[in-house]
């Protein structure tokens, strides 16, 4: 089995627990969904968070999805002059035997627009 990297984002359209919550936990399950993953193939999960996100850690989503022993940090995205605004990002390390190409990278929402190159 090897090791594969699974990236993705979601444009938020305001800033609070609950919303965020909501669309991360859409993400993570559209990465888990799009390729063939369960909780049991993912080894971490990096988050970062645009500087205008302050209402919750994106990795809270993930707790709620029932990702108890998943290792998960958050860290701020770069602050970047015009970057898209209220942005959480993921990479996470998986488990499995699908060939790096087949990979799906998700890109929910207005955040397709940042990587139109790979974005499902």
């Amino acid at each position: 089995m090897a090791v594969r990297a699974v990236r993705g984002a979601v444009q938020l359209e305001r800033d609070a627990a609950d919303h965020m919550s909501e669309q991360v936990g859409a993400l993570l399950t559209a990465v888990l969904e799009r390729n063939g993953l369960t909780a049991d193939d993912l080894i971490s999960i990096w988050f970062t968070a645009t500087t205008d996100l302050h209402s919750d850690f994106p990795a809270a989503a993930a707790r709620e999805l029932g990702l108890a022993d998943v290792p998960l940090i958050c860290a701020q995205e770069l602050d970047i002059d015009g970057a898209m605004p209220r942005v959480v990002r993921i990479l996470a390390h998986v488990e499995s035997d699908r060939p790096r190409s087949e990979i799906a990278h998700v890109y929910l929402g207005a955040a397709a627009a940042l990587r139109k190159d790979i974005a499902q």
